[in-house]
């Protein structure tokens, strides 16, 4: 299972043999397992506190690249986990299309990842070489007693952002002349907009079919789940390829 495997190779293999179990139709759209508290985790990276995380830097060193390259790695591989826990979690409340749909996402952040990983240890680093913190996981668990407050903040409001910050880290991957970091990201950045299209149609299936007002009842989720405002400026072409047109974020934005 995905979510009891620790290491980093278990768990790609686990969210690959998933999602291939469910495309080949052997797996049944029935959700009778419960979802733990906590996804398992290796020993390293250490997670800390937001507030206490080291500075990554700004300069074109390799070190300053690697430092980035593992924070993005690290968002990747609790994006494995947050995948397949709303799987678990919720999926009994949707048609089998949203599992199908969410199951490629978990296959898509497993390669995101090991792609990462891949050129962490090309520029001499490696996943759980520095801190890094648990922000992903702990929308997850603030969110855990209800889908569409999961769709709100998870993939429309922290996988959104990164929209808007991918395309001058590309810029800037491509300035230091790193042009395999440089494709990865925009390769991770165009199935990212095809994700957060997944949160945004969910979401509004769901408040369709229990007869809410999608954009209000998407800012009043986000008002009580999200600590701190939606930071200005924002990709708006990327999010409305996704779905996510302004009338939704721009009366929150800071």
């Amino acid at each position: 299972m995905v979510l009891s495997s620790a290491e980093p190779a278990a768990k790609i293999m686990a969210a690959r043999w998933a999602a291939r179990q469910w495309r080949l139709g052997r797996l049944a759209h029935i959700f009778d397992v419960a979802m733990p508290e906590r996804p398992a985790r290796p020993d390293k990276p250490e997670l800390l506190p937001p507030n206490k995380m080291p500075r990554r830097g700004k300069g074109d060193s390799v070190k300053a690249r690697s430092n980035l390259l593992h924070a993005l790695a690290h968002i990747e591989f609790s994006a494995i986990d947050l995948a397949f826990d709303l799987i678990g979690r919720f999926g009994a409340q949707f048609p089998a299309q949203f599992v199908s749909d969410w199951m490629r996402v978990g296959a898509d952040e497993a390669m995101h990842f090991a792609i990462l990983d891949r050129r962490l240890k090309q520029l001499g680093s490696y996943y759980g070489d520095m801190p890094a913190h648990d922000g992903l996981w702990e929308a997850a668990h603030d969110t855990r007693h209800d889908a569409l407050a999961r769709l709100a903040v998870v993939p429309m409001v922290l996988e959104a952002r990164g929209l808007d910050i991918t395309p001058a880290t590309v810029t800037r991957f491509e300035s230091q002349n790193d042009m395999a970091s440089a494709r990865i990201l925009n390769r991770i950045y165009h199935d990212e907009i095809k994700h957060v299209g997944y949160g945004t149609h969910w979401f509004r299936h769901g408040c369709q079919e229990q007869s809410f007002a999608a954009v209000q009842h998407w800012q009043m989720l986000v008002k009580r789940h999200f600590r701190g405002g939606l930071k200005a400026p924002f990709n708006d072409s990327a999010r409305a390829t996704a779905g996510l047109t302004q009338d939704y974020y721009a009366a929150l934005a800071t």
